[in-house]
């Protein structure tokens, strides 16, 4: 077993704390080892104002990282899972998944629950998805980018620059500020991205003795429901721009997988459901993929793409 472990994460206030949970679950199952963890700058933290729809590519959020595992700064990366593409880098393999916090978002906002903001009221997300299904729900709200850690979205609000902003109810967990949700939007009506609220654990293909020892720190039903949705948007197009959505849950054996692609222009949106065995999480994810594109999707999809191009 490794006597030393360095472990790798964005420096941001959220990816630390993220970062020590794995460290403390590696202290608790091997006491005798030394976990540190490495400091990383990604794109997406030098480019805090720039609109993560209008980056070049994905894995803005990991990249940095990715790199820093090859050359073997670190022995493991932990990500939030919605920010890691769905290919993976040869050399790499995504370990585990520790079991998965509140994947919903919430409302932060000056004025009280999502139905009490008044008409014309300005609303914050950097987030296709977000946009879209909020404008379903309240299309008299204005809705405008923004970008930046989660506290500075919430000083935003708190100066009045912003009535309100739209955040995972995960991050407001894991910073101990449940306290500031005004709203928690209903997964019925608001689903997800794809991973959200989950954590990844990303070491290298063939460090045996690292996967050796996270492997304990795996939670099989989050590992099975984010198999599916990434499954999902995999065969959608994986890197493509356009609002998608979806939510893996298990129960009683059973994956129910809940996806949604949107229209940017029209903010139509296309969801459907899928069920089926735990075990056939990426069949699952292909088939509602194939029944969105069937429905029409794949006409949002390219619609997507030509805007950002």
């Amino acid at each position: 077993m490794k006597d030393r472990i360095t472990i790798g994460s964005r420096g941001s206030k959220l990816a630390l704390i993220q970062a020590e949970f794995v460290a403390n679950g590696i202290r608790r199952l091997f006491p005798k080892s030394e976990v540190t963890i490495c400091k990383i700058v990604t794109q997406g933290d030098r480019n805090p104002t720039v609109q993560l729809d209008h980056m070049e590519r994905v894995g803005v959020f990991v990249k940095e990282l990715e790199e820093a595992l090859l050359d073997g700064r670190i022995d493991l990366a932990v990500h939030s899972l919605k920010d890691v593409p769905t290919e993976t880098p040869a050399g790499l393999r995504l370990a585990a998944c520790p079991e998965r916090a509140d994947p919903g978002d919430v409302l932060v906002s000056r004025h009280g629950k999502l139905a009490d903001m008044p008409q014309g009221a300005k609303l914050g997300t950097g987030s296709l998805r977000r946009s879209v299904q909020i404008l379903n729900l309240r299309p008299d709200l204005q809705v405008c980018g923004i970008r930046g850690n989660v506290d500075t979205r919430l000083r935003k609000v708190a100066s009045g620059e912003i009535d309100g902003v739209i955040l995972a109810a995960a991050a407001m967990k894991r910073l101990g500020w449940e306290d500031r949700i005004s709203d928690r939007l209903p997964v019925e009506r608001f689903l997800p991205a794809v991973g959200q609220g989950a954590l990844v654990i990303e070491t290298r293909d063939n460090d045996q003795g690292t996967v050796d020892v996270i492997c304990g720190l795996n939670h099989m039903p989050t590992l099975q429901s984010v198999t599916a949705e990434r499954a999902f948007l995999s065969a959608l197009g994986g890197g493509c721009r356009a609002p998608i959505a979806a939510l893996g849950t298990v129960a009683d054996d059973v994956l129910e997988l809940d996806g949604m692609v949107a229209s940017v222009s029209t903010r139509h949106i296309l969801r459907a459901t899928e069920i089926g065995s735990p075990e056939d999480a990426e069949k699952i994810g292909a088939r509602l993929a194939q029944r969105l594109l069937a429905m029409g999707a794949a006409d949002f999809i390219a619609e997507a793409n030509c805007e950002r191009r």
